[in-house]
């Protein structure tokens, strides 16, 4: 039985749900019922249903957390009336007449993409580019993240759908303000779009790996805002 809001993890390009590995086990131990979905990096449309299979799997109402290109994902799949609210942590959160791409242009263009090399329809990050990624981790948690990062299709930023949730739907935004993946200026624009409350960190573009604690604080305090009630998982 579950009695708190349910929280779904959505990850970014160059990533999966082991992201997350930092701030699950805490949230699981205070009872909340967490998944991570995970998804090909094919389409938006394939990402975005399968987020959608995940808040299935578990009790609603659920809170979205989306990384990075996983901000556009649950701008989408927030629209399901399973959601009650939406986490976005140095992420992209597209409007109605914008795409991952077309967001990105507005700012300036930020260093990992110079260490990225197209290959087979997707988009790899060289080994070098984690720096640029995730700087600010240890030698051992940068090796790991380049070894299970995953490439994204080529076209994959250039897709769009129809439905913005962070219009609708309570939003919190954790604002990476060393990040040269996605620019800061890009995430203090989204998230005073949204009309919330930036949680400003000192960190690069994975927050959740390199300053956990702030980021479960601020998934705790969304999943509390929006409650939840007793409902057993998948009903």
């Amino acid at each position: 039985m579950q009695t708190k809001s349910s929280i779904v993890f959505c990850h970014g390009i160059w990533a999966d749900g082991s992201c997350f590995n930092k701030v699950i086990p805490t949230l699981q131990a205070e009872g909340y019922q967490v998944m991570a979905a995970q998804y090909g990096l094919d389409t938006l449309a394939g990402d975005v249903a399968a987020v959608k299979r995940t808040l299935g799997r578990v009790s609603s109402p659920a809170i979205l957390v989306g990384h990075s290109y996983g901000g556009t994902v649950i701008t989408a799949a927030g629209t399901d009336e399973r959601v009650a609210g939406l986490v976005y942590i140095a992420a992209l959160a597209p409007d109605a007449d914008e795409t991952s791409q077309s967001q990105q242009e507005k700012f300036p263009v930020t260093d990992v993409f110079s260490h990225v090399e197209v290959a087979e329809g997707r988009v790899w990050l060289r080994q070098e580019g984690v720096e640029c990624f995730a700087g600010d981790l240890s030698e051992q948690d940068k090796k790991l993240v380049w070894a299970t990062h995953y490439a994204p299709a080529a076209d994959l930023f250039t897709q769009k759908l129809d439905g913005v949730a962070w219009r609708s739907k309570p939003s919190s935004y954790i604002v990476a303000t060393k990040d040269r993946t996605v620019h800061p200026e890009l995430q203090r624009f989204v998230s005073k779009r949204m009309g919330t409350t930036a949680h400003e960190v000192v960190s690069s573009h994975v927050p959740m790996l390199s300053n956990p604690k702030l980021v479960i604080d601020v998934i705790r305090t969304a999943a509390n805002a929006v409650g939840g009630r007793s409902t057993a998982a998948g009903q």
